[in-house]
């Protein structure tokens, strides 16, 4: 009898996006190799990992060989390394889809073609855009990086049209190499994403959507499935699924989403496996990182319907006592192996509870021992 050779998927960043992706992979017989700059990329805990600049062709040459599928663990990977990859091995998601989501403008444009409605926005290269763009677009208002924004970074707000010249002291010196994108601020009531997986087939599904709250720009707690959300999971998933047939996209993304007046606006598209779904790990029948495993390899898409409520704390910086979380009912710990980091993500926990006063409940106590009510407290009260 022959040994059934198993494939291998390669797996550009070795963030904890490719962490959890190699963790997701193994189950499958799929094994992983992952690239990254540094050697003590916290992937390489769980996976193989080639030390490589995204410039080192020879490395990348040698990976191209060793791999049967290659994808991405974060989106800012230059198109030129995903361009020249996907001329030797299949590379998914496709580098336009990387591109698109890597620019601001491009990604806007894209979403209005798609019939999803964004805030205003205006394009800024230059000193005088900035003051035509809020001519048109107004305060208040975001002034943002087109390019390598992510997390809250390469943003500044302008409350008032006054703001403008310090807006271009922060962020005016990449205007040149990046190009800029003031957009209107939009006093939303909600902040969701819908995660939502394309097979290799055309096979498309998305999870619940997720309700998610943010501090300084960054995920702070998510709940899903969302309440209340009306014909809001129709509406999402149907452009969703637009987005998806138009760049041909393969493997999973988030689409994130501002609710306003109870009609959904585009914010932003993340071309890979997104913080707002890590609740599927345990929350969903399929996560998103077998499902994307799954999607890029080829193999049927598993089931996305949730199991009950799930809420994901995002931990930022350092890591609280896992204590907590382990001794509630249903309470899962995710520790990412990072190092403590002011604004770096180092892990997460999730709850999970079969309906809203259990699930109320437990997020209380959990937040209660950890000294973290107010982070609780949002998804508490829409929980009712």
């Amino acid at each position: 009898m022959t040994a059934r050779r198993q494939a291998v998927l390669g797996i550009l960043g070795g963030g904890q996006l490719a962490r959890m992706l190699a963790l997701a992979a193994a189950p499958l017989g799929v094994k992983t190799l992952v690239v990254d700059s540094a050697p003590d990329a916290c992937a390489a805990q769980v996976a193989p990992l080639l030390a490589a600049d995204w410039t080192d062709y020879a490395a990348l040459e040698s990976f191209a060989r060793q791999v049967d599928v290659v994808t991405f663990d974060f989106e800012n990977v230059p198109a030129e390394t995903a361009h020249w990859l996907a001329e030797r091995v299949a590379v998914f998601p496709a580098p336009r889809a990387l591109a698109v989501a890597q620019d601001r403008l491009a990604e806007k444009t894209l979403f209005r073609e798609c019939g999803l409605d964004t805030p205003a926005f205006m394009a800024v290269d230059t000193r005088a855009d900035l003051d035509r763009a809020l001519a048109t677009v107004g305060a208040p208002a975001i002034l943002k990086t087109r390019r390598l924004g992510y997390d809250g970074k390469g943003q500044f707000r302008l409350r008032t049209l006054a703001d403008a010249d310090a807006a271009w002291a922060a962020l005016g010196a990449q205007a040149a190499a990046h190009g800029l994108i003031l957009e209107a601020f939009v006093p939303f009531e909600r902040e969701l994403s819908v995660v939502a997986v394309r097979g290799r087939d055309g096979d498309f599904r998305t999870w619940p959507l997720t309700q998610n709250w943010h501090t300084d720009g960054v995920l702070s707690l998510s709940l899903a499935p969302a309440p209340a959300v009306d014909g809001l999971q129709q509406r999402a998933t149907e452009l969703a699924r637009t987005l998806a047939e138009r760049l041909a996209y393969v493997g999973v993304f988030a689409l994130e989403l501002f609710v306003k007046d109870g009609q959904l606006l585009g914010n932003e598209m993340a071309p890979r496996v997104h913080n707002s779904g890590h609740w599927t790990i345990e929350g969903a029948l399929t996560s998103q990182f077998e499902n994307h495993v799954r999607a890029v390899l080829g193999l049927p898409l598993g089931d996305t319907s949730a199991r009950g409520l799930s809420a994901m704390f995002n931990w930022i910086g350092e890591l609280p006592d896992a204590a907590p979380v382990l001794q509630a009912v249903d309470g899962h710990w995710h520790d990412y192996g990072k190092q403590p980091r002011p604004g770096r993500k180092v892990g997460h926990a999730t709850v999970c509870a079969v309906d809203a006063k259990s699930m109320a409940e437990r997020l209380a106590g959990v937040a209660r021992a950890l000294q973290r009510e107010s982070q609780a407290e949002p998804a508490i009260q829409v929980l009712g």
